[in-house]
């Protein structure tokens, strides 16, 4: 059986990370060997964190880093790889997408990446959309997440000093830096609201996430 690509997408809160630790939990109990890949986790640390609180290290990449030279750096210590999880997957550039698509078909390492589809603009991001170009499955998760109207909320507003934002950066890592630091926070919103910009009666604080 031939290695696969696989992208499994949905807004925050949906269960991301927590399938990416169950999946290599399944895999490393059959006695595969697998790495784990992060950019920007929320913890801020390298790992792949859920906020169900289930946490596993992972290897920290970088826009510039090689896919491939990671996996073949263990090949090197003697160290087998069967398969990647691939968590923040939004973050990757479409080179890196391709090294991915690379290493299942030239390699037979089975991919499992995981990650946003769109921006707080509702755009898509570049390494998404590669995915959605290249892999041989795309799943979008099924744990319904909800606007503050009990809608399924499918889009992931930016807040900032509690406005809902359509400019700036794509990726925001940490809060916009200015005199005084403005806090910065992400909201699921269903489209309705997230095109009214209507945070609800009483929007809620969240944690600063890392995303896009």
């Amino acid at each position: 059986m031939s290695a696969e690509l696989r992208f499994f997408y949905g807004p925050m809160d949906c269960g991301k990370s927590t399938l990416a630790l169950q999946i290599n939990h399944n895999h490393a109990s059959q006695g595969r060997r697998g790495l784990l890949l992060t950019q920007n986790d929320r913890s801020g640390t390298p790992v792949i964190s859920s906020r169900m609180g289930v946490v596993d290290d992972a290897l920290e990449v970088s826009e510039h880093s090689d896919l491939r030279l990671i996996v073949r750096d263990e090949w090197a210590r003697g160290r087998r790889v069967d398969y990647l999880i691939v968590d923040e997957a939004q973050f990757l550039s479409e080179q890196q997408v391709e090294q991915l698509a690379e290493l299942a078909d030239d390699s037979d390492v089975d991919v499992y990446a995981f990650g946003l589809a769109t921006d707080f603009r509702s755009r898509m991001f570049p390494g998404s959309r590669r995915l959605f170009e290249l892999a041989d499955s795309v799943t979008r998760l099924q744990v319904e997440v909800l606007c503050w109207c009990g809608r399924v909320g499918s889009f992931n507003g930016r807040v900032v000093d509690g406005v809902l934002v359509s400019e700036g950066a794509q990726v925001l890592v940490a809060d916009v830096a200015t005199a005084k630091p403005a806090h910065v926070r992400y909201q699921v919103l269903c489209r309705r609201h997230w095109r009214s910009g209507d945070l609800g009666p009483a929007a809620v604080t969240q944690d600063e996430l890392p995303l896009g």
